[in-house]
């Protein structure tokens, strides 16, 4: 039995925790929002079990069979099945408000992720490609120096919640946007360090990045499709 997995994910709620406090006493959260960690915690326990349960099948397991290797196998999240449930469950529970709690979330998101990638720590996982750089490092037992890939991704990630905060709550869309194409960027730069038969999910790191973009272009016009009230 092992919970490297679950302490990971404990690693990235608690970042997020951390960063959503950071967002609430400087006043970047609305006031209407009583429960801004709620929501993320919703997304990420949402997008962890439905990336956990998409790398399962895909991996040829049966989750039905097999439950207890949801919480116990070190098999690893499909980062893009994640993403899309744990942005939809966002939009969902934040709703009918969801651009606005989103730009309000998008620091702390883009930390809990960051708290993630750090969690590798827990699962022996950091390490990616040979190399020789100064601070590359061995797997116990190995002479083979390598990249802390996963370190450099939780660098990446807090790098772009800095930058996120200090781009404010300008216009709708524009910190959530750029939230989550910085998220895939960071992904998809550090991907050829990770190693990989299949090249890893280029595609979908190429998807969340268009899709950050259009968020931060179109924010002010998906605000007011939000706004408007229901018919009848």
């Amino acid at each position: 039995m092992e919970f490297t997995l679950l302490y990971a994910a404990v690693t990235g709620f608690a970042f997020a925790w951390v960063g959503t406090e950071i967002s609430r006493r400087l006043g970047r959260i609305p006031s209407e929002v009583e429960k801004p960690f709620d929501v993320l915690l919703a997304g990420g326990v949402t997008g962890l079990f439905v990336g956990r349960l998409a790398a399962m099948v895909m991996d040829g397991v049966n989750p039905i069979t097999n439950p207890a290797d949801i919480l116990l196998v070190r098999g690893g999240v499909d980062t893009g099945f994640a993403s899309l449930a744990a942005l939809a469950t966002v939009a969902w529970t934040a709703r009918p408000s969801s651009l606005q709690v989103a730009d309000a979330l998008a620091p702390a998101a883009l930390a809990g992720l960051a708290g993630w990638q750090a969690g590798c720590l827990w699962r022996g996982a950091c390490l990616g490609t040979a190399s020789d750089v100064p601070w590359a490092w061995a797997q116990t037992g190995s002479d083979v120096t390598r990249h802390p890939t996963e370190i450099y991704a939780a660098v990446g990630f807090l790098a772009a919640a800095v930058v996120v905060y200090r781009l404010g709550l300008r216009r709708p869309g524009l910190a959530a946007g750029t939230a989550i194409a910085a998220a895939a960027t960071v992904r998809l730069v550090t991907e050829p360090l990770r190693p990989s038969l299949a090249g890893g999910p280029v595609g979908w790191y190429v998807a969340g990045i268009a899709l950050g973009v259009a968020v931060a272009a179109f924010g002010p016009r998906l605000a007011r499709i939000g706004d408007r009230p229901a018919a009848g």
